[in-house]
């Protein structure tokens, strides 16, 4: 490989003081068309190193995927040593604001593009291009000294709409006094996750907050007794991760019935992968790998390999559940 590369450099300046000496040895006018033509030539050159496999490019993800993404780059990165994938970890509304300001390539996110959104990038001849990746789950997560840990589909209904303010309306024996719900962010995905999911309008109850990340939540919840926080699954779900496990420590999980249990059944879920997978945990979303390279580059080779195989792999691994790759689910039966 090192070979190739300093050929390539020799055969450049070779052609390089060619292209001197013809223009030294031509009249002006003549001279000046050559540039223009050889400028257009030289134009992008920046990209003729880019493959699927090397270059340099920055991406946006949504903070929510942070661990899966930062051990899929550190793969892909070992694996193709002259690819260098740098990841901006924001709330969605600031990715989007990079992918069609042009300051991304591409982008990691739970929201398709509309078609509005498609059509202005269409009428710039821009054709995105949408990978559906993995299926991930938003958690609801108490402080470790409350005692509520089920919650029926209904009653998380009631309390983004108001009608649930203080944890007696959901356990009367409950200690606990007025719910304080916690967001990551207020521009986040999971914001308009549940705005959409509860049809809820542009403002939350006034019993509701938002910090700056799911961390942020999960510090907020530990210390305040009466706290409902909001975060992405994938914050406590790779049980080899230390600083998953860490998390999942200083909280507890809530599980939830199905909006078909409305009768107040005994079967409530917590968002593991296997509930995740069958869609029993109610609040459940996609993933997305979106695109906007009109080359075939670094940006689409990364994405190609989050789809294949190994990739795949990774999301197992990290708690949610792959798009691509089948998911065997087993169920054990008690004899006794």
């Amino acid at each position: 490989m090192l070979n190739f590369v300093k050929k390539n450099k020799r055969d450049m300046r070779i052609c390089n003081r060619l292209i001197e000496v013809f223009i030294n040895n031509i009249q002006l006018p003549i001279k000046f068309i050559f540039l223009l033509i050889i400028a257009g030539c030289y134009q992008g050159t920046d990209r003729l190193d880019e493959t699927p496999t090397r270059g340099n490019i920055k991406i946006s993800v949504d903070e929510s995927y942070q661990l899966l993404l930062d051990t899929e780059i550190y793969t892909f990165q070992s694996l193709y040593p002259y690819a260098k994938i740098n990841a901006q970890y924001k709330p969605e509304y600031e990715i989007y604001t990079d992918f069609f300001n042009d300051s991304v390539r591409a982008i990691v996110t739970n929201r398709k593009l509309t078609k509005d959104e498609e059509d202005a990038l269409k009428s710039n001849s821009i054709i995105p291009r949408t990978t559906l990746i993995a299926y991930d789950a938003l958690a609801l997560i108490i402080n470790n000294k409350n005692p509520d840990t089920t919650m029926r589909f209904d009653q998380v209904q009631d309390i983004f709409t108001g009608k649930i303010t203080v944890w007696k309306q959901i356990n009367v024996q409950s200690p606990l006094t007025n719910i304080f719900v916690v967001f990551d962010n207020e521009k986040s995905g999971n914001v308009r996750y549940f705005q959409e999911r509860f049809s809820i309008g542009v403002n939350f109850p006034s019993n509701f907050g938002a910090v700056k990340t799911n961390p942020e939540v999960i510090n907020y919840v530990e210390k305040n007794i009466n706290a409902l926080g909001i975060i992405s699954v994938n914050w406590i779900s790779d049980k080899d991760d230390t600083l998953s496990l860490s998390f999942l420590k200083r909280i507890k999980v809530v599980a939830i019935c199905s909006p078909l249990d409305a009768d107040g059944s005994d079967y409530y879920y917590r968002p593991y992968q296997g509930y995740i997978a069958e869609k029993s945990y109610p609040f459940i979303r996609e993933v997305y790998m979106i695109s906007r390279e009109h080359f075939s580059g670094l940006g689409s080779g990364f994405i190609s390999f989050v789809a294949s195989d190994p990739g795949q792999r990774i999301i197992l691994k990290s708690g949610l559940v792959p798009a691509i790759a089948p998911v065997r689910l087993i169920q054990i039966k008690d004899h006794f």
